[in-house]
């Protein structure tokens, strides 16, 4: 089992239980392919680098987890289709 983490960027404009719901499909499709989420970490609402689909701000998650090496390929998948997901990323932990 590798360790990773899904960083992913919420839209600013939906309500907190939306936002909410995001995070938990986020985590049910780790679960759904063999991982185990180990730690959700919630940043808040920032201000994005540069203006995405007319959006200043977004609420940042990252989202630890461990998984087999076939995991993020189908994780990124499903997140990229995902609505109000306006970023996203899995980085592999390496140990250190």
């Amino acid at each position: 089992m590798n360790k990773y983490e899904l960083a992913i960027i919420v839209t600013a404009k939906i309500e907190d239980e939306q936002r909410a719901e995001v995070v938990d499909k986020c985590k049910a499709l780790i679960e759904r392919f063999g991982g185990t989420v180990t730690n959700v970490d919630d940043w808040g609402k920032k201000r994005l680098a540069y203006e995405i689909q007319k959006m200043k701000e977004g609420y940042y998650y990252f989202i630890a987890f461990e998984a087999e090496s076939t995991v993020p390929a189908e994780i990124e998948s499903r997140v990229r289709i995902m609505d109000n997901v306006i970023r996203y990323l899995v980085v592999r932990q390496d140990e250190a």
